[in-house]
């Protein structure tokens, strides 16, 4: 594979700080775009996604970019100030930096952009594509926006790659690192009914698809990243439990949900999403943990 250069923002999040090393132990050049200074080390760069500023120099000639910044969507109660955080950060962002792309001489060749299953919306049990419509919700309305704001790079020529990420699983971070005290405890169960479909990916999987999406010219606009193989909550629940030894007997139900996280129960721990990864599979994308057993027992080394 060639050696390639890379530009990474969202680089210190729960994505990109696993993907940066990947990188770099791939043989490809990887640099930062950041929000802070002073910088520490010459392969930062500077931008502003709130102020519109960002340090075009270090755009010109490089080989792609992976764009992972973002506002944590599950951090806190979705307030209206959240939402707004949520949205602006991903679209505002998005907007800047593929319209500096697009106004350069020599723009990136490609521009991975973090996307969500989420545009799907709540589909109970109906098999998702990239092919199928966009849903209805929050997080729908702003995947179509977000998608949308890469026209102006896409317009350029450059080829872009919108991954919808599924529940990225790492003990490290994301919805896996917010479960395990609980369920380590013996105090995990199903939420809501259990039978709503989590189609899921393991934090390997997704760094090694991000960097396949950098180097595959057959891939653009939307890819589903996700296993082929989606479970239930219910089965992800007596999985994850059954690997640790733990009782799952603590069921949280819809109600209790809604009035403990508010509509982010509705969109993210409630929603039903059975998403198949259809294109990556059909450029020869070879699953390192396609099943959830195989996938957990690697990330809790049981």
């Amino acid at each position: 594979m060639a050696s390639l250069r890379v530009l990474v923002t969202g680089s210190t999040g729960f994505v990109g700080s696993a993907l940066v090393p990947f990188l770099s132990a791939s043989g490809h050049r990887v640099g930062r775009l950041i929000r802070t200074l002073p910088r520490k080390g010459k392969s930062e760069f500077q931008w502003g996604p709130e102020t519109g500023f960002i340090d075009t120099s270090h755009l010109e000639g490089i080989d792609g970019v992976v764009h992972l910044a973002g506002e944590n969507i599950a951090s806190d109660r979705w307030t209206a100030e959240k939402k707004a955080l949520i949205r602006n950060s991903r679209i505002d962002g998005t907007r800047l930096l593929s319209d500096a792309m697009a106004g350069l001489k020599q723009p990136p060749k490609v521009l991975v952009c973090a996307s969500a299953i989420g545009y799907y919306g709540d589909r109970g049990d109906e098999l998702l594509t990239e092919d199928s419509a966009a849903g209805t919700g929050f997080l729908a309305g702003v995947c179509r926006e977000w998608e949308a704001a890469t026209q102006s790079a896409e317009q350029k020529g450059i080829r872009v790659v919108h991954l919808r990420f599924g529940m990225v699983l790492s003990p490290t971070g994301g919805a896996m690192a917010k479960l395990l005290p609980p369920f380590k405890k013996g105090l995990g169960g199903v939420l809501g009914t259990g039978r709503q479909y989590v189609s899921w990916i393991a934090l390997d999987d997704l760094v090694a698809v991000i960097a396949h999406a950098l180097t595959t010219e057959a891939l653009r606009g939307p890819i589903n990243a996700v296993t082929p193989n989606p479970v239930t909550n219910r089965e992800f629940t007596r999985t994850l439990g059954r690997l640790l030894g733990r009782f799952t007997i603590f069921p949280m139900p819809a109600a209790a949900a809604h009035l403990v996280f508010g509509e982010l129960a509705d969109e993210l721990l409630l929603a039903s999403q059975r998403v198949q990864p259809t294109r990556l599979l059909a450029t020869g994308y070879d699953f390192r943990y396609p099943e959830l057993e195989g996938a957990l027992r690697h990330l809790l080394a049981t």
